[in-house]
């Protein structure tokens, strides 16, 4: 159930800008919209990855590793505060995060292979 790389991708931003937009509606915190901010720059990239899909692919994959790996701090925050909605939110995000991160791995080894 791998799917191709770019539409994972788009679908990781949405959810990412969606999430962001509702934990800063909820919490009020700007923090929240940094995610936001990485999934715009993802959508930018997805708008140009028929060009240059091997640099554009490279970059969506390095924004994807930065927002997975920031988002274990506001997990362990939300954990130590017991708030399960905020567990809920996070967890969500790097799930999305985690799929599309191996989505792009499972491309790059099928590039590899031909």
């Amino acid at each position: 159930m791998i799917q191709h790389p770019k539409k994972a991708t788009l679908i990781t931003s949405i959810t990412l800008i969606v999430i962001s937009i509702l934990s800063y509606t909820i919490k009020s915190s700007p923090t929240a919209l940094i995610p936001m901010a990485f999934s715009i720059l993802m959508l930018i990239c997805y708008y140009f990855y028929d060009k240059n899909n091997k640099v554009f692919a490279h970059i969506i994959l390095a924004l994807l590793l930065l927002v997975f790996i920031a988002l274990f701090m506001p997990l362990n925050a939300r954990i130590d505060a017991a708030d399960m909605w905020g567990i809920f939110r996070v967890g969500i995000m790097q799930l999305f995060s985690l799929y599309t991160i191996i989505c792009f791995i499972f491309s790059f080894i099928q590039a590899r292979k031909k």
